[in-house]
């Protein structure tokens, strides 16, 4: 594997499981929001329910909520029982940053380049993310899906409005993007991206990532700098 030719681009960075820690608390919030619709841990459906949460790792979580409980009510009330699981377990101190996430991100935007940070949570959720590292003013740009019209990954969306909203690179080739999930890398492909890298430090392995379209996979997100040809000194 080799570097890429240094040059100005837009890298679009995954949260949770990316730059974040996650450290089980998605399936934590999950099952909270599971039981508040009357789905109880350790019965068949709730292992069924956590299996796709597991799979579907990156996408927005509303629209996991619509697959798993069908009605828009069902859905919308899930969802805000896990946005305030989530914030209970940030708000406990629970959250961390992968190691070296914002140096990373330091060293990005100090040699160059736009970095934005993405993620399929709700802006509430983002926020209190946010809040809980001290990270707001870290990254160029932040969004989510209702920033990008509601469409989280696997669809490229997200991607997309980075670079329509930076204006930071003439073409979406010159886009990186990262990430832990499956969905990550299908966005990414989907949007164009020159540079599509897994990650190992969140929810799928090498072999997901590479059969989702990953160009690269990375032992963590502290190894861009150097695929992009700027090691961090």
């Amino acid at each position: 594997m080799t570097a890429t030719s240094p040059g100005r681009r837009l890298v679009v960075l995954d949260m949770a499981g990316t730059t974040v820690a996650d450290g089980g608390l998605v399936e934590r919030a999950f099952e909270a929001a599971a039981e508040r619709l009357g789905v109880e841990p350790g019965t068949p459906a709730h292992a069924e329910q956590l299996r796709y949460v597991r799979a579907t790792m990156g996408e927005s979580k509303i629209s996991v909520f619509r697959h798993l409980f069908g009605s828009e009510d069902r859905a919308r009330l899930a969802n805000s029982a896990f946005e305030d699981a989530y914030a209970q377990l940030v708000d406990a101190g629970l959250i961390a940053p992968v190691p070296a996430a914002r140096e990373t991100i330091e060293k990005l935007r100090a040699d160059g380049h736009t970095v934005a940070l993405t993620t399929g949570f709700a802006r509430v959720t983002q926020d209190a993310i946010l809040d809980a590292l001290g990270w707001h003013g870290l990254a160029d740009l932040t969004l989510c899906p209702a920033d990008a019209g509601g469409r989280g990954r696997p669809y490229p969306d997200m991607v997309l409005a980075a670079f329509l909203r930076t204006g930071a690179v003439t073409d979406v080739a010159e886009t990186v993007v990262a990430g832990d999930t499956a969905y990550d890398m299908l966005s990414g492909r989907r949007a164009g991206a020159g540079i599509v890298a897994g990650v190992l430090t969140g929810a799928h392995d090498r072999a997901a990532l590479t059969a989702h379209g990953a160009t690269h996979v990375l032992g963590s997100v502290a190894g861009l700098p150097a695929l992009l040809g700027e090691p961090v000194s």
